[in-house]
């Protein structure tokens, strides 16, 4: 997807669905594989994600340091739906799941 400034870490934002891809969820996290390995096993399971059965991969960019990463979550989460679903579109033309890129 998308790789930004080298750092000596890795961090990920992200954009989860549903199924039917009626829900999208954004977040951050440091490890994207156990993080989706979680919202598919609900750990939590009065989360949004549990009760929405949302853990299919759509979008992810990459970032070095955290900070970037928070300030682009927040970026992300303050677009409208039609705007976040374009810029999954930039990236997954067919908007397909991409968890088979982390197992």
């Amino acid at each position: 997807m998308i790789s930004h400034t080298t750092g000596i870490y890795n961090f990920y934002v992200y954009i989860i669905t549903n199924k039917h891809k009626t829900v999208l969820y954004t977040g951050v996290t440091n490890n994207l594989k156990l993080r989706l390995q979680q919202h598919q096993q609900k750990k939590n399971p009065k989360s949004f994600t549990a009760k929405y059965n949302v853990h299919y991969l759509l979008y992810y960019e990459h970032f070095g340091w955290i900070q970037e990463a928070i300030a682009r979550e927040k970026e992300i989460k303050n677009l409208t739906r039609q705007k976040k679903i374009n810029l999954i579109l930039e990236k997954n033309a067919k908007m397909e799941f991409l968890n088979h890129l982390f197992e």
